[in-house]
């Protein structure tokens, strides 16, 4: 890449209001120091530790997620090209919104989008009450969670998930989720 063009990707994420944008495999030590500078920048932002905790948060879920279903398709014998993640924080307004892409199985995408869908349709009342029916029920053998991630966010959430999927190929679909808070 020249020098120029990392001066035009400097200011395309500028003009997108965009915090922190991150490419590439996600291991814990990356999710961690990258947790690390999300935090002090909001930090001074001057925003409530609420919202900031919000945003922290949802940052974490997501990029875990990425790096969770990579690793289980592989640990499946399915390998995912590993740089195949993406985390975004911006700002919209007084909302930050904090946005993730990864690649997925065909396979995988009527579960999700009937997952986030369903999610989508509930209110405030509604996500409470799937949160509390999600944590009682008990932990699959091979899950990496306690399935409440997706919940958790848009409890977080000021306006439901938005989500999309972009068929790649035959095999796989690229799936971007994002949260405003």
């Amino acid at each position: 890449m020249k020098g120029t063009d990392l001066f035009n990707l400097q200011e395309l994420l500028s003009r997108q209001k965009l915090l922190i944008c991150f490419s590439g495999p996600f291991s814990h030590s990356v999710i961690e120091e990258l947790g690390k500078a999300v935090r002090n920048h909001l930090e001074t932002e001057q925003i409530g530790k609420s919202a900031i905790m919000d945003v922290f948060s949802v940052y974490v879920e997501q990029a875990q997620n990425v790096r969770n279903y990579t690793a289980s398709c592989e640990a499946a014998g399915r390998p995912i090209p590993a740089n195949s993640g993406i985390v975004v924080i911006g700002k919209d307004g007084d909302h930050y919104v904090v946005s993730s892409g990864n690649l997925v199985e065909a396979d995988a995408v009527p579960i999700l989008s009937a997952s986030l869908d369903r999610l989508r349709g509930l209110d405030k009342a509604g996500l409470k009450a799937a949160y509390k029916e999600q944590s009682r029920k008990p932990r699959e053998a091979a899950a990496s969670g306690a399935g409440l991630g997706l919940i958790d966010m848009a409890r977080k959430a000021s306006r439901p998930l938005d989500y999309a999927v972009r068929p790649v190929d035959s095999r796989y679909f690229f799936f971007s989720l994002e949260v405003q808070i």
